[in-house]
C-alpha cells in the first residue's frame, strides 16, 4: 500500500480537444450574421411601408381637413393670396422656472389683408400664453413642434379664421 500512495494520478484525457470545432463555430457564425441581415432587411421595408403609409395619411389631412395648410413660399412673396404680417416682439418670462424670459419675433401668415386690430389681438393673446409656459413644455424638437401648433391654433381661435400659418422668426431664451 506504501506504493500504491506515492505513485501520482494523470489525466490522460487532457489532451483531448473541448468545445465544438472551428467549423461549427464559423457555420454557427454565418447563421447567425444571415438572420441578423434578413431582421435588419424586414424591419426597414416594415419601416418604409409606415412612413408610405403615414405620408399619405398626411397627404390627405392636408389637402382635404387641415385647419393649417402649407403656405407655398412663392405665394405670399409674390403678392399672391397670402399676406405676411410681423408682429412686434414678445418678451416676457415663463412660468417656469422663474428667471427664464423668452423673446420671440412672429409672423402671421393671413388669407387676405386684415384690419390693423388683428395682428394686436394675436399678439396678447400668444403674450398670455407665453406667460403660462414652463421650459420643459418647449424643450426639444417635439415640444418646439407642439409649441407651434398651439400658437397656430390661437392665432386662427383669434382671427376668425384669418391666420393660416405663424412662422417663428427668432426664439431666444435667457
Amino acid at each position: 500500500m506504501a506504493k500504491a500512495a506515492g505513485m501520482a494520478i494523470t489525466d490522460e484525457t487532457a489532451g483531448a480537444k473541448s468545445g465544438p470545432s472551428f467549423l461549427v463555430q464559423m457555420a454557427a457564425l454565418l447563421l447567425l450574421s444571415g438572420v441578423a441581415a434578413g431582421g435588419g432587411w424586414f424591419s426597414g421595408q416594415y419601416l418604409e411601408g409606415r412612413q408610405r403609409a403615414g405620408d399619405k395619411v398626411v397627404a390627405h389631412k392636408a389637402g382635404n381637413h387641415d385647419l393649417n395648410p402649407p403656405v407655398e413660399k412663392g405665394e405670399s412673396e409674390a403678392g399672391g393670396s397670402g399676406t405676411v404680417v410681423a408682429l412686434e416682439p414678445i418678451t416676457t418670462n415663463l412660468a417656469a422656472p422663474a428667471g427664464v424670459w423668452i423673446r420671440l419675433e412672429l409672423s402671421l401668415v393671413l388669407d387676405e389683408k386684415q384690419d390693423s386690430g388683428l395682428p394686436d389681438v394675436v399678439h396678447q393673446d400668444v403674450l398670455a400664453f407665453v406667460r403660462t409656459l414652463k421650459l420643459h413644455q418647449i424643450e426639444g424638437p417635439s415640444g418646439l413642434q407642439h409649441f407651434k401648433e398651439d400658437l397656430v391654433q390661437r392665432a386662427i381661435l383669434r382671427s376668425d379664421g384669418h391666420v393660416k400659418d405663424v412662422l417663428i422668426k427668432t426664439m431666444l431664451f435667457e
